[in-house]
């Protein structure tokens, strides 16, 4: 089967345009699913890696840790980025507000380390998660999650998604690869972990159990942790949800790249019944 690839908009080839040091203007490449005034969480999840790299005191740091409150929709306006910096020999603290005009619409925490060497034993044990099979060479299926509109959007024309493990149109836990085919922000390499910010927040969609029709369960934060830098553009998830009826969730999501596991993702989902 051919493989569907993204079409993203030719006249916004970038899903941010820097509009100085902290003003990010989106393109309609961030947009989300539900709302075209929202964006996808993905889109600032990665924004605020991005951020959250840029407040390093210089090279050989690297992400370890990214927590986002996502406060509010993130809408398609101009965005500031209001940072504070904490910094030791070992580590990096960053502390992000992501604002909408004076209204705060996104919180995050990151935390980066100072890259080292190590001469580690050769009989160390492993994550125990086996690496996610096919690799994404091998993969044809697009990711596609039923209720998603058709039109530009973060989710549609600026990741190629693949599936790698069980049905992303039915229930229940699915694999897949995300990379993204764009630039996040305009003239500036994607990092990795840029991509991974961004792959992550699709654990929930990827691995979703109550029928869209019926339900919502947005996620109100995203936190990942990765013990490796990925290699390579491809971030593959294997996802899972649980669900509960007080109204709480949580989706998690092991993180992998073509040569192995890379860390872990978590979302917390606020669930409610549509009217």
């Amino acid at each position: 089967m051919a493989i569907d690839e993204p079409t993203p908009d030719s006249s916004h080839p970038a899903v941010y345009a820097s509009q100085g040091a902290d003003a990010w203007q989106p393109s309609v490449l961030s947009r989300g699913p539900w709302d075209p005034r929202a964006q996808h969480g993905g889109a600032p999840c990665a924004l605020l890696a991005h951020v959250a790299e840029r407040a390093a005191p210089g090279p050989g740091w690297q992400l370890a840790r990214l927590t986002v409150e996502l406060v509010k929709p993130v809408p398609l306006v101009l965005l500031l980025t209001r940072t504070q910096v904490q910094s030791s020999r070992a580590t990096v603290r960053v502390g992000i507000d992501l604002l909408a005009g004076d209204v705060v619409v996104a919180r995050a925490h990151a935390l980066l380390l100072a890259k080292g060497s190590l001469a580690l034993p050769a009989d160390l044990p492993g994550w125990p998660q086996s690496q996610l099979r096919p690799l994404p060479g091998d993969c044809s299926e697009r990711v596609r999650i039923p209720g998603l509109p058709d039109g530009v959007s973060f989710y549609g024309s600026a990741v190629e998604s693949r599936v790698a493990e069980g049905d992303s149109s039915q229930p229940g836990p699915c694999g897949a690869w995300f990379r993204l085919a764009v630039p996040l922000v305009d003239g500036i390499a994607n990092s990795p972990a840029m991509r991974a910010a961004a792959a992550a927040d699709f654990g929930n969609g990827l691995s979703w159990v109550l029928p869209a029709e019926r339900f919502l369960f947005a996620n109100a934060d995203m936190s990942l942790n990765l013990f490796r830098a990925p290699e390579g553009e491809w971030i593959g998830l294997r996802s899972a949800t649980e669900v509960h009826g007080d109204g709480a969730g949580l989706a998690v999501s092991h993180l992998y790249d073509e040569r192995g596991p890379i860390g872990l993702a978590t979302q917390t989902l606020v669930l409610r019944e549509r009217a």
